[in-house]
């Protein structure tokens, strides 16, 4: 226990000053497993490591759904899909709001990465929403704030690490995301309007726009969602496997970029430049934290958590309260991916013992990770919002994301309540 602790301190501390997070995790658990087994033992353990997570077939699902992500933003498609939410929702009351949620989760859902849709959707729909009258604080917190969807409807980045962390199936991962991205997404409409019942002049109500007009706005978005239900659906139906369902959505993006003339040689060779680039940080950090679990595991902390647990007479539920308040307090202080990789691997122990499925037990802490890219001071969310608008003031996009902090959080409550709502989408398929 206490060589445990020391190691999450030496990590902290890392961190803080300065080095990365991979590098952090990897000396931390190469220096404690040295320290309990040996130096020879610590090395080997740091070179098997690195071979079997390189050997991994699975881990060739990353790279495919980044460079399927990288070609749909240099397809240029964010604009043509909030053209098209808001030719739906804009006659709503603060309808441009609701059309950015909507919007942000169809981006979400072929790009995977939640940063990347908030940097998006922050320059597609700020625009029109100061020009129209919207207030800072409503318009920046629903960029922000949709962001998050894309942690969590499939493909998702960290759903993935998580499998892969975990050894979790990670088709059935994405299987079970369908109810709660559905009902996250819903709750943030609500959201919305909530907001807006209690300050009606943070935002007008959109024109009415005829039908014929909402069907022509599908007009620009057709080959995308097309491309969504293609690789979703033959996921979801077992026709493809992930690794399989990412190669197809990176090729199928990639042929509309080229069909949209959006990209040339010199764009695909960029792509797979940067492509190369993000997987090789995210390989960096998996075998640290790989490492790191590693070290964790010999000190017998896993063991005697669960132990410590099993007689202490929580319900499984107090458990997960707990963890609930432990996510926030770390979710304040850490990006997600750190957050994600300190603990999935700990967690998901005691939770599996306590008879928790991992699937549910996957996306629930993804629901956490993704409060935490709200939460102050450390939301990054809120920050890339505020790299891209530095005019405006950072306490006035964290007060816009709090209703949708929470929304998340009524999420996660029902999750926890009905734990049904994350596994009847794998009695569906």
């Amino acid at each position: 226990m206490t060589a445990a602790i020391l190691g999450f301190t030496v990590v902290f501390l890392l961190a803080f000053a300065g080095v990365p997070l991979a590098f952090a995790m990897l000396l931390a658990g190469v220096g404690g497993y040295a320290a309990l087994r040996g130096v020879d033992p610590s090395l080997h353990m740091l070179s098997q490591v690195v071979v079997d997570a390189s050997a991994n077939y699975g881990m060739s699902v990353l790279p495919m759904f980044i460079l399927m992500g990288l070609f749909v933003h240099k397809a240029d498609i964010s604009g043509e899909l909030y053209d098209a939410a808001n030719a739906w929702l804009g006659s709503l009351k603060g309808g441009l709001a609701h059309a950015t949620v909507v919007a942000c989760g169809l981006f979400a859902a072929i790009s995977g990465s939640s940063i990347a849709t908030s940097a998006t959707m922050t320059k597609v729909a700020m625009p029109p929403m100061r020009r129209l009258g919207y207030h800072d604080r409503l318009s920046t917190g629903v960029v922000a704030s949709g962001g998050v969807l894309g942690v969590l409807i499939p493909p998702s980045v960290p759903l993935v690490i998580f499998g892969l962390l975990t050894e979790t199936d990670i088709r059935q991962l994405f299987i079970a995301t369908i109810v709660p991205g559905v009902l996250l997404l819903l709750l943030f409409l609500v959201a919305v309007w909530a907001t807006l019942a209690l300050n009606p002049e943070l935002g007008p109500r959109g024109e009415r726009v005829s039908l014929k007009q909402r069907m022509l706005s599908l007009k620009g978005v057709w080959s995308t969602l097309l491309l969504f239900a293609f690789v979703m659906g033959g996921l979801y139906g077992g026709v493809f496997t992930a690794t399989e369902c990412a190669g197809m959505g990176a090729f199928g993006a990639l042929l509309i970029a080229l069909a949209r003339r959006k990209l040339n040689v010199e764009g695909v060779l960029a792509c797979l430049k940067e492509t190369a680039s993000t997987t090789a940080m995210i390989f960096a950090i998996v075998f640290g934290a790989l490492v790191f679990a590693n070290f964790i595991t010999l000190s017998g902390l896993t063991v005697q958590l669960v132990s410590w647990i099993q007689n202490s007479g929580f319900s499984t539920t107090g458990v997960l309260l707990a963890m609930v308040l432990i996510y926030l307090v770390l979710g304040a202080l850490m990006e997600a991916m750190g957050l994600l990789l300190l603990t999935a691997p700990i967690f998901t122990a005691i939770a599996v013992d306590m008879g928790i499925s991992p699937i549910w037990f996957g996306i629930f802490v993804v629901m956490m990770i993704e409060i935490g890219m709200l939460t102050p001071p450390v939301g990054m969310n809120v920050f890339t919002v505020k790299t891209l608008l530095p005019e405006v003031k950072l306490s006035t996009i964290f007060m816009g994301v709090m209703p949708f902090v929470v929304a998340n959080l009524v999420a996660v409550g029902l999750l926890i309540a009905w734990p049904q709502l994350a596994l009847m989408a794998l009695g569906w398929f």
